[in-house]
Protein backbone atom coordinates (compact mmCIF):
# COMPACT_ATOMS: atom_id res chain seq x y z
CA UNK A 1 0.00 0.00 0.00
CA UNK A 2 2.61 2.57 0.47
CA UNK A 3 4.53 1.88 -2.68
CA UNK A 4 1.23 2.74 -4.64
CA UNK A 5 1.12 5.91 -2.88
CA UNK A 6 4.41 6.49 -4.16
CA UNK A 7 4.70 9.68 -6.47
CA UNK A 8 6.93 9.16 -9.36
CA UNK A 9 8.18 12.06 -11.82
CA UNK A 10 7.06 9.83 -14.44
CA UNK A 11 3.88 10.02 -13.70
CA UNK A 12 3.24 13.51 -12.71
CA UNK A 13 1.44 15.98 -15.21
CA UNK A 14 4.34 18.46 -15.61
CA UNK A 15 5.46 18.86 -19.05
CA UNK A 16 8.59 20.40 -18.93
CA UNK A 17 10.99 21.72 -21.65
CA UNK A 18 13.99 22.34 -19.37
CA UNK A 19 16.03 22.83 -22.08
CA UNK A 20 14.39 25.30 -24.09
CA UNK A 21 15.87 28.74 -24.36
CA UNK A 22 12.65 30.66 -24.06
CA UNK A 23 13.83 33.73 -24.59
CA UNK A 24 10.22 35.30 -26.24
CA UNK A 25 6.68 34.55 -24.97
CA UNK A 26 4.54 32.89 -27.56
CA UNK A 27 2.99 36.34 -28.92
CA UNK A 28 7.12 37.30 -29.31
CA UNK A 29 7.35 39.63 -26.57
CA UNK A 30 10.43 39.79 -24.30
CA UNK A 31 9.79 37.06 -21.42
CA UNK A 32 10.96 37.55 -18.04
CA UNK A 33 12.57 35.29 -15.89
CA UNK A 34 9.51 34.08 -13.99
CA UNK A 35 7.58 33.79 -17.12
CA UNK A 36 10.80 31.83 -19.39
CA UNK A 37 11.17 29.36 -16.39
CA UNK A 38 7.62 28.75 -15.55
CA UNK A 39 7.09 28.12 -18.82
CA UNK A 40 10.56 25.42 -19.09
CA UNK A 41 9.14 23.73 -15.76
CA UNK A 42 5.43 22.54 -16.73
CA UNK A 43 4.19 25.59 -14.14
CA UNK A 44 1.90 27.28 -16.36
CA UNK A 45 0.98 26.48 -20.25
CA UNK A 46 -0.55 29.68 -22.49
CA UNK A 47 -4.24 29.70 -23.79
CA UNK A 48 -4.56 32.83 -25.11
CA UNK A 49 -3.25 36.39 -24.58
CA UNK A 50 -2.71 36.90 -20.85
CA UNK A 51 -4.44 33.62 -20.00
CA UNK A 52 -2.77 30.41 -18.93
CA UNK A 53 -3.59 26.91 -17.52
CA UNK A 54 -2.28 26.29 -14.25
CA UNK A 55 -0.70 23.19 -14.39
CA UNK A 56 -0.90 20.94 -11.23
CA UNK A 57 2.66 21.93 -9.44
CA UNK A 58 1.54 25.40 -9.91
CA UNK A 59 -2.00 24.63 -8.66
CA UNK A 60 -0.01 22.92 -5.46
CA UNK A 61 1.84 25.67 -4.76
CA UNK A 62 -0.75 28.14 -5.28
CA UNK A 63 -3.58 26.23 -2.70
CA UNK A 64 -0.39 26.44 -0.21
CA UNK A 65 -0.12 30.26 -0.32
CA UNK A 66 -4.32 29.99 0.31
CA UNK A 67 -3.46 28.11 3.11
CA UNK A 68 -1.03 30.84 4.55
CA UNK A 69 -2.92 33.97 3.43
CA UNK A 70 -6.05 31.79 5.10
CA UNK A 71 -4.23 31.69 8.58
CA UNK A 72 -3.08 35.62 8.71
CA UNK A 73 -6.60 36.48 7.91
CA UNK A 74 -7.88 34.49 10.22
CA UNK A 75 -5.53 36.59 12.91
CA UNK A 76 -7.42 39.98 12.25
CA UNK A 77 -11.06 38.01 12.04
CA UNK A 78 -10.90 37.67 8.65
CA UNK A 79 -14.38 35.59 7.34
CA UNK A 80 -14.36 33.74 3.90
CA UNK A 81 -17.06 33.97 1.34
CA UNK A 82 -17.48 33.70 -2.47
CA UNK A 83 -18.86 36.52 -4.57
CA UNK A 84 -20.00 35.88 -8.11
CA UNK A 85 -17.56 36.89 -11.02
CA UNK A 86 -20.92 38.18 -12.56
CA UNK A 87 -21.54 41.38 -11.26
CA UNK A 88 -24.54 43.81 -12.48
CA UNK A 89 -23.68 46.59 -15.06
CA UNK A 90 -26.18 48.70 -12.74
CA UNK A 91 -24.14 48.38 -9.11
CA UNK A 92 -20.96 49.67 -11.55
CA UNK A 93 -22.90 52.58 -12.97
CA UNK A 94 -24.02 53.88 -9.55
CA UNK A 95 -20.76 53.91 -8.16
CA UNK A 96 -19.69 55.57 -11.56
CA UNK A 97 -17.15 53.10 -12.39
CA UNK A 98 -18.89 51.79 -15.43
CA UNK A 99 -17.92 54.67 -17.66
CA UNK A 100 -14.50 55.37 -15.71
CA UNK A 101 -13.46 52.13 -15.90
CA UNK A 102 -13.53 52.09 -19.77
CA UNK A 103 -12.39 49.61 -21.68
CA UNK A 104 -10.58 47.86 -18.91
CA UNK A 105 -13.86 45.77 -17.98
CA UNK A 106 -14.67 43.02 -19.49
CA UNK A 107 -18.55 43.29 -20.73
CA UNK A 108 -21.40 41.01 -21.60
CA UNK A 109 -25.08 40.38 -21.73
CA UNK A 110 -27.37 38.24 -21.10
CA UNK A 111 -30.11 37.09 -23.06
CA UNK A 112 -32.67 39.02 -21.60
CA UNK A 113 -29.93 42.00 -22.88
CA UNK A 114 -29.47 42.59 -19.29
CA UNK A 115 -25.42 44.11 -19.26
CA UNK A 116 -22.59 42.31 -16.83
CA UNK A 117 -19.33 42.62 -15.91
CA UNK A 118 -16.11 40.21 -15.44
CA UNK A 119 -15.47 41.38 -11.48
CA UNK A 120 -11.92 42.64 -11.35
CA UNK A 121 -12.84 43.79 -8.26
CA UNK A 122 -15.69 43.49 -5.66
CA UNK A 123 -16.44 47.18 -3.97
CA UNK A 124 -19.98 47.53 -5.29
CA UNK A 125 -21.06 44.38 -5.10
CA UNK A 126 -20.08 43.51 -1.46
CA UNK A 127 -21.09 46.91 -0.40
CA UNK A 128 -24.71 45.87 -1.88
CA UNK A 129 -24.24 42.32 0.18
CA UNK A 130 -23.72 44.07 3.17
CA UNK A 131 -26.61 47.01 2.79
CA UNK A 132 -28.93 44.52 2.01
CA UNK A 133 -28.50 43.32 6.11
CA UNK A 134 -30.97 45.63 7.52
CA UNK A 135 -30.10 44.17 10.94
CA UNK A 136 -26.86 45.29 10.79
CA UNK A 137 -25.82 47.34 13.96
CA UNK A 138 -22.61 48.40 15.65
CA UNK A 139 -22.22 45.32 17.63
CA UNK A 140 -21.49 43.40 14.28
CA UNK A 141 -18.83 45.63 13.49
CA UNK A 142 -15.81 45.47 12.57
CA UNK A 143 -17.05 43.15 9.85
CA UNK A 144 -14.05 41.35 7.63
CA UNK A 145 -14.99 39.82 4.71
CA UNK A 146 -12.44 38.11 2.02
CA UNK A 147 -12.25 35.62 -0.68
CA UNK A 148 -10.26 34.52 -3.24
CA UNK A 149 -11.18 34.15 -6.77
CA UNK A 150 -10.59 34.64 -10.18
CA UNK A 151 -10.57 38.02 -11.84
CA UNK A 152 -10.79 39.79 -15.57
CA UNK A 153 -9.25 42.80 -16.63
CA UNK A 154 -8.90 43.37 -20.07
CA UNK A 155 -5.45 44.69 -20.24
CA UNK A 156 -4.49 46.39 -23.31
CA UNK A 157 -1.10 44.36 -23.62
CA UNK A 158 -0.50 41.59 -21.39
CA UNK A 159 3.23 40.81 -20.37
CA UNK A 160 5.43 38.61 -18.15
CA UNK A 161 3.21 35.51 -17.75
CA UNK A 162 1.45 35.65 -14.79
CA UNK A 163 2.93 39.25 -13.85
CA UNK A 164 0.44 41.22 -16.21
CA UNK A 165 -2.24 39.03 -16.84
CA UNK A 166 -6.22 39.08 -18.16
CA UNK A 167 -7.72 36.64 -15.93
CA UNK A 168 -5.51 36.19 -12.69
CA UNK A 169 -6.24 35.35 -8.73
CA UNK A 170 -6.29 37.51 -6.03
CA UNK A 171 -7.09 37.75 -2.52
CA UNK A 172 -9.74 40.64 -1.97
CA UNK A 173 -10.64 41.76 2.16
CA UNK A 174 -13.33 44.72 2.80
CA UNK A 175 -14.02 46.09 5.48
CA UNK A 176 -16.56 47.47 7.67
CA UNK A 177 -15.94 49.84 10.62
CA UNK A 178 -18.73 52.18 13.05
CA UNK A 179 -15.90 55.24 12.73
CA UNK A 180 -13.38 56.28 11.18
CA UNK A 181 -10.89 55.62 13.79
CA UNK A 182 -12.08 51.71 14.15
CA UNK A 183 -11.36 51.78 10.16
CA UNK A 184 -7.85 53.20 10.58
CA UNK A 185 -7.28 50.64 13.38
CA UNK A 186 -8.11 47.66 10.55
CA UNK A 187 -6.52 49.56 7.82
CA UNK A 188 -3.03 48.53 10.03
CA UNK A 189 -4.11 45.41 11.24
CA UNK A 190 -4.53 44.25 7.50
CA UNK A 191 -1.32 45.77 6.54
CA UNK A 192 0.48 44.02 9.90
CA UNK A 193 -0.73 41.15 7.66
CA UNK A 194 0.70 41.56 4.86
CA UNK A 195 3.63 42.47 6.30
CA UNK A 196 3.48 39.14 8.11
CA UNK A 197 2.91 37.16 4.84
CA UNK A 198 5.53 38.35 3.26
CA UNK A 199 8.00 38.06 6.01
CA UNK A 200 6.94 34.38 6.21
CA UNK A 201 7.69 33.42 2.95
CA UNK A 202 10.60 35.42 3.27
CA UNK A 203 10.09 37.98 0.13
CA UNK A 204 11.92 40.98 0.37
CA UNK A 205 9.28 43.25 0.18
CA UNK A 206 8.71 47.27 0.63
CA UNK A 207 5.19 49.25 1.68
CA UNK A 208 4.91 52.12 -0.45
CA UNK A 209 2.45 55.03 -0.32
CA UNK A 210 0.37 54.55 -3.54
CA UNK A 211 -2.28 56.57 -5.66
CA UNK A 212 -6.00 55.43 -5.34
CA UNK A 213 -6.53 55.27 -8.81
CA UNK A 214 -9.56 53.74 -9.93
CA UNK A 215 -10.72 51.92 -6.31
CA UNK A 216 -10.88 55.46 -4.85
CA UNK A 217 -10.14 56.13 -1.14
CA UNK A 218 -8.49 58.97 0.85
CA UNK A 219 -5.29 56.89 1.77
CA UNK A 220 -3.51 53.77 0.00
CA UNK A 221 -0.18 51.25 0.07
CA UNK A 222 1.37 48.84 -1.95
CA UNK A 223 3.55 46.01 -1.09
CA UNK A 224 6.03 45.63 -3.62
CA UNK A 225 9.07 43.41 -4.45
CA UNK A 226 11.87 45.34 -5.39
CA UNK A 227 12.93 44.03 -9.41
CA UNK A 228 14.47 44.92 -12.12
CA UNK A 229 11.45 44.18 -14.62
CA UNK A 230 9.29 45.72 -12.10
CA UNK A 231 6.55 48.15 -13.89
CA UNK A 232 6.21 50.47 -10.88
CA UNK A 233 8.89 53.18 -9.97
CA UNK A 234 9.53 53.86 -6.23
CA UNK A 235 11.83 56.27 -4.22
CA UNK A 236 13.05 54.85 -1.10
CA UNK A 237 14.61 56.27 2.16
CA UNK A 238 17.47 54.59 2.56
CA UNK A 239 16.73 54.90 6.58
CA UNK A 240 13.66 53.60 6.21
CA UNK A 241 11.71 56.92 7.23
CA UNK A 242 9.71 57.16 3.96
CA UNK A 243 8.76 55.21 0.63
CA UNK A 244 6.57 55.84 -2.37
CA UNK A 245 5.29 54.46 -5.52
CA UNK A 246 6.35 58.20 -7.92
CA UNK A 247 3.01 58.30 -9.04
CA UNK A 248 2.34 59.88 -5.64
CA UNK A 249 4.94 62.63 -5.83
CA UNK A 250 4.45 65.91 -7.00
CA UNK A 251 7.55 66.50 -9.03
CA UNK A 252 10.55 65.14 -8.91
CA UNK A 253 11.35 64.09 -5.02
CA UNK A 254 14.73 63.89 -4.40
CA UNK A 255 15.04 63.82 -0.55
CA UNK A 256 13.24 62.65 2.27
CA UNK A 257 10.83 64.41 4.09
CA UNK A 258 11.78 62.73 6.94
CA UNK A 259 15.37 63.32 7.44
CA UNK A 260 16.67 64.90 4.36
CA UNK A 261 18.91 62.12 3.30
CA UNK A 262 18.70 61.24 -0.39
CA UNK A 263 15.92 59.14 -1.73
CA UNK A 264 17.06 56.11 -4.24
CA UNK A 265 14.78 54.89 -6.56
CA UNK A 266 14.01 51.36 -8.13
CA UNK A 267 11.30 49.22 -9.59
CA UNK A 268 8.82 46.70 -8.21
CA UNK A 269 6.45 44.57 -8.90
CA UNK A 270 3.19 45.07 -6.84
CA UNK A 271 2.00 42.01 -5.04
CA UNK A 272 -0.71 44.09 -2.84
CA UNK A 273 -2.80 46.78 -2.46
CA UNK A 274 -5.01 48.15 0.12
CA UNK A 275 -7.25 51.34 0.44
CA UNK A 276 -9.09 53.07 3.14
CA UNK A 277 -12.57 54.12 1.17
CA UNK A 278 -14.43 55.55 4.32
CA UNK A 279 -17.80 56.15 2.72
CA UNK A 280 -17.48 56.05 -0.86
CA UNK A 281 -19.81 53.04 -1.28
CA UNK A 282 -21.21 52.95 1.67
CA UNK A 283 -22.83 56.14 0.71
CA UNK A 284 -23.95 55.06 -2.88
CA UNK A 285 -25.56 51.36 -1.57
CA UNK A 286 -26.59 52.92 1.74
CA UNK A 287 -24.55 50.27 3.38
CA UNK A 288 -25.68 51.52 7.14
CA UNK A 289 -25.42 50.35 10.99
CA UNK A 290 -27.42 51.27 13.69
CA UNK A 291 -25.77 52.84 16.57
CA UNK A 292 -25.98 52.59 20.20
CA UNK A 293 -28.97 55.05 20.00
CA UNK A 294 -30.13 53.23 17.10
CA UNK A 295 -29.28 55.93 14.53
CA UNK A 296 -28.63 54.38 11.00
CA UNK A 297 -24.69 55.48 10.61
CA UNK A 298 -23.03 54.59 6.96
CA UNK A 299 -20.09 52.11 7.71
CA UNK A 300 -16.34 53.01 7.12
CA UNK A 301 -14.83 50.96 4.70
CA UNK A 302 -11.46 49.79 3.41
CA UNK A 303 -10.56 47.01 0.66
CA UNK A 304 -7.35 45.20 0.76
CA UNK A 305 -6.14 43.06 -2.48
CA UNK A 306 -2.92 40.57 -2.31
CA UNK A 307 -2.14 39.51 -6.15
CA UNK A 308 -2.01 34.78 -5.23
CA UNK A 309 -1.14 34.09 -8.54
CA UNK A 310 1.27 37.43 -8.89
CA UNK A 311 2.85 36.34 -5.75
CA UNK A 312 3.63 32.81 -7.67
CA UNK A 313 5.54 34.84 -10.47
CA UNK A 314 6.86 37.36 -8.61
CA UNK A 315 8.55 35.26 -5.93
CA UNK A 316 10.32 32.91 -8.38
CA UNK A 317 11.37 36.38 -10.16
CA UNK A 318 12.92 37.62 -7.14
CA UNK A 319 14.31 34.59 -5.90
CA UNK A 320 15.90 32.41 -8.82
CA UNK A 321 18.83 32.03 -10.51
CA UNK A 322 18.70 32.48 -14.27
CA UNK A 323 18.09 29.06 -15.17
CA UNK A 324 16.63 27.47 -11.97
CA UNK A 325 12.98 28.00 -9.81
CA UNK A 326 14.10 29.02 -5.89
CA UNK A 327 10.88 28.31 -4.14
CA UNK A 328 9.74 30.64 -1.20
CA UNK A 329 10.26 27.26 0.88
CA UNK A 330 6.73 27.25 2.35
CA UNK A 331 4.93 26.96 -1.04
CA UNK A 332 7.31 25.14 -3.08
CA UNK A 333 4.58 22.62 -4.85
CA UNK A 334 7.06 19.51 -3.82
CA UNK A 335 9.45 20.02 -0.62
CA UNK A 336 11.20 16.38 -1.46
CA UNK A 337 13.02 14.65 -4.50
CA UNK A 338 14.14 11.00 -3.83
CA UNK A 339 16.58 10.49 -6.74
CA UNK A 340 18.03 6.65 -6.86
CA UNK A 341 21.19 5.41 -8.85
CA UNK A 342 21.28 4.69 -12.18
CA UNK A 343 20.04 1.65 -13.76
CA UNK A 344 22.68 -0.71 -14.29
CA UNK A 345 25.29 1.02 -12.28
CA UNK A 346 27.26 -0.66 -9.21
CA UNK A 347 25.25 1.68 -6.90
CA UNK A 348 21.59 -0.25 -8.10
CA UNK A 349 20.94 -2.02 -5.01
CA UNK A 350 20.70 1.11 -3.09
CA UNK A 351 17.49 1.94 -5.04
CA UNK A 352 15.31 -0.18 -2.42
CA UNK A 353 17.30 1.48 0.35
CA UNK A 354 16.46 4.95 -1.06
CA UNK A 355 12.97 3.82 -1.52
CA UNK A 356 12.51 2.55 1.97
CA UNK A 357 13.73 5.94 3.08
CA UNK A 358 10.86 7.73 1.18
CA UNK A 359 8.40 5.60 2.78
CA UNK A 360 10.07 5.60 6.57
CA UNK A 361 9.71 9.61 5.45
CA UNK A 362 5.90 9.80 4.83
CA UNK A 363 5.51 7.02 7.71
CA UNK A 364 7.64 9.80 10.33
CA UNK A 365 6.44 12.92 9.01
CA UNK A 366 3.10 12.17 7.57
CA UNK A 367 2.88 15.71 6.51
CA UNK A 368 5.33 15.13 3.59
CA UNK A 369 3.37 11.91 2.74
CA UNK A 370 2.46 14.18 -0.21
CA UNK A 371 5.07 16.59 -0.47
CA UNK A 372 7.42 13.63 -1.52
CA UNK A 373 8.38 12.68 -5.27
CA UNK A 374 10.20 9.49 -6.53
CA UNK A 375 12.30 10.17 -9.45
CA UNK A 376 11.63 6.65 -11.42
CA UNK A 377 13.73 7.92 -14.43
CA UNK A 378 16.47 5.37 -13.40
CA UNK A 379 17.63 4.97 -17.21
CA UNK A 380 19.38 8.92 -17.06
CA UNK A 381 22.22 9.60 -15.00
CA UNK A 382 21.94 10.87 -11.33
CA UNK A 383 23.60 14.17 -12.18
CA UNK A 384 21.49 14.51 -15.29
CA UNK A 385 18.29 14.15 -12.43
CA UNK A 386 20.07 16.29 -9.92
CA UNK A 387 20.33 19.05 -12.33
CA UNK A 388 16.75 18.56 -13.60
CA UNK A 389 15.85 18.77 -9.89
CA UNK A 390 17.31 21.91 -9.31
CA UNK A 391 16.07 23.73 -12.13
CA UNK A 392 12.58 22.49 -10.63
CA UNK A 393 13.49 23.93 -7.37
CA UNK A 394 12.35 20.88 -5.08
CA UNK A 395 13.43 22.63 -1.36
CA UNK A 396 15.83 19.08 -1.28
CA UNK A 397 16.71 16.52 -2.51
CA UNK A 398 17.82 12.86 -1.49
CA UNK A 399 20.38 10.71 -3.50
CA UNK A 400 21.30 7.42 -3.32
CA UNK A 401 24.93 8.15 -4.42
CA UNK A 402 28.12 6.37 -3.93
CA UNK A 403 27.98 6.03 -0.30
CA UNK A 404 24.53 3.93 -0.18
CA UNK A 405 26.61 0.53 0.15
CA UNK A 406 27.98 1.80 3.07
CA UNK A 407 27.06 -0.16 6.20
CA UNK A 408 25.12 1.77 7.72
CA UNK A 409 23.72 3.20 3.81
CA UNK A 410 24.65 7.27 3.78
CA UNK A 411 22.81 9.51 1.78
CA UNK A 412 23.18 12.45 0.20
CA UNK A 413 21.03 15.06 0.80
CA UNK A 414 20.77 18.50 -0.88
CA UNK A 415 19.56 21.78 0.47
CA UNK A 416 18.47 23.77 -2.50
CA UNK A 417 17.97 27.10 -0.91
CA UNK A 418 21.10 27.44 0.89
CA UNK A 419 23.79 25.18 -1.08
CA UNK A 420 24.61 23.18 1.43
CA UNK A 421 25.32 19.44 0.98
CA UNK A 422 25.32 17.14 4.01
CA UNK A 423 25.68 13.55 4.28
CA UNK A 424 23.35 11.39 6.80
CA UNK A 425 22.13 8.03 7.78
CA UNK A 426 18.22 6.83 7.71
CA UNK A 427 17.94 8.67 10.78
CA UNK A 428 19.91 11.65 9.80
CA UNK A 429 17.73 12.65 6.88
CA UNK A 430 14.06 11.94 8.69
CA UNK A 431 15.88 14.26 11.58
CA UNK A 432 16.62 16.53 9.16
CA UNK A 433 13.13 16.78 7.22
CA UNK A 434 11.18 16.96 10.36
CA UNK A 435 11.78 20.68 10.58
CA UNK A 436 10.05 21.25 7.15
CA UNK A 437 7.05 23.65 7.31
CA UNK A 438 4.29 22.88 5.00
CA UNK A 439 1.19 24.91 5.43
Amino acid sequence: PLRARRLLLSRLFQPRNLQAGGEAAADGEPACRSQRLMLQAGLIHPSSPGCFHYLPPAVRAMEKLVKVVDEEMREVAGQKLSMPSLSPAELWRASGRWERMGTELFRLSDRHGKSYCLGPTHEEVVTELVAAQSTLTHKHLPLRLYQVSRKFRDEPKPRFGLLRSREFYMKDMYTFDASEEGARHTYDEVCGAYCSLLDRLGLPFVKVQAATGNIGGSMSHEFQLPADIGEDRLVLCPEGHFAANVETLNGEQTSCPTCGGKLTQTRGIEVGHTFYLGTKYSSVSSAVFYSPENKPLLAEMGCYGLGITRILAASIEVLSTEDSIRWPSLIAPYQLCFIPPKRGSKEEEGAALLERVYDDVAEALPHLAGDSVLDDRTQLTIGKRLKDASKLGYPFVVIAGKRVCEDPPVFEVWNQNSGEVLFLSREGVIELLSKVQVP
